[in-house]
Parts: C-alpha cells; structure tokens; sequence
C-alpha cells in the first residue's frame, strides 16, 4: 500500500512540476519559452504567452497574412477588429499596411469574428526584410499597441497593455 501511494505521489509530482520542455515542436532560447507557429511563418508573442500572432509572407502573390493565435499557438483565437494597421520601414520608406479581416465559410469566421488578416501590395513581392509597427491589435479582452519587430526576424515586442 505505501509502495502505491509513494508511486502515485510520484507521478503527480512528476506531472506536476514538469512544463513545457523543450523537443519536438516547443524550444526555449534566451530564457523565453517559444512554440512553432503552425504555418512556419513569423511568430510574435502578445504579452506573457496570452496570445500570439503569427506572420506568413507569399511573396509571390505580395500577400501578407496574420493569423491570431491562443496561448501557446494551441489553436486559432477569433477576434472582433475588422482591420489591423501596420507601418511598415522597407529601405527606409514607410511603407502602411491595412490587413482585413478574412471570412472562411468553412470555419463561420467573418469580419468582425475571425482570426485571420490579410493584405496585398506588390513592394511584398520583393521584400525580404522589414522593420513593422503593429499600431494596436486587441485580444482576449487585453488591449495591445506599439508592438515593434522585424520581418522575418520576428522577437518578442514590448507590448503595452492596457
């Protein structure tokens, strides 16, 4: 009996105490945590792992496509916005950007209730590297403005909740 409970114990230690480690699809690099984004694009964190967003360029079509995502990239995370603004620096020409909201009648998701964005502009096809500001994006009932990072570099930005 106490052999039992000694083995249970264990294990929901073990459970218990053990987060997300670094294999497969999650690493962990200058002591922040990081999941994969799901379609291998640009992935920046919303504040402490609350949510993400993740960037995928087609540069053949000069389409760029956010996708808004749940804490740790576990799913997509439908928002009410119907645009995202960005400013983009290529060259150093600003360069605005004006992803909108994407319906799939596959999913419901419709403007105003999807957690897909895109935008089209022929200076995409021959992009490489930019420098972005993501004006304000709201999710999860959290308010986030000023986010700052690199095209493909992406980084964690400082964002400021409200």
């Amino acid at each position: 009996m106490m052999k039992t409970l000694f083995a249970l114990f264990a294990v929901l230690s073990l459970a218990t105490f053990t987060g997300c480690k670094p294999s497969g699809s999650h690493s962990h690099s200058h002591g922040g945590h990081h999941h994969e984004p799901p379609h291998g694009g640009t992935a920046i964190d919303l504040g402490d792992e609350d949510a993400h967003l993740e960037f995928v360029l087609d540069a053949a079509a000069g389409k760029l496509t956010c996708y808004v995502l749940k804490p740790h990239m576990s799913g997509f995370q439908r928002i009410t916005q119907e645009a995202i603004e960005l400013a983009a620096q290529v060259n150093g020409k600003a360069e605005p950007l004006t992803l909108k909201a994407v319906a799939n009648a596959a999913t419901g998701e419709k403007a105003g209730d999807t957690s897909q964005f895109e935008v089209q502009a022929d200076w995409l096809k021959t992009a490489k590297a930019f420098d972005v500001e993501l004006k304000a994006i709201q999710v999860r009932g959290k308010d986030y403005t000023t986010l700052k990072f690199n095209f493909p570099k992406g980084a964690a930005p400082e964002a400021v909740k409200k």
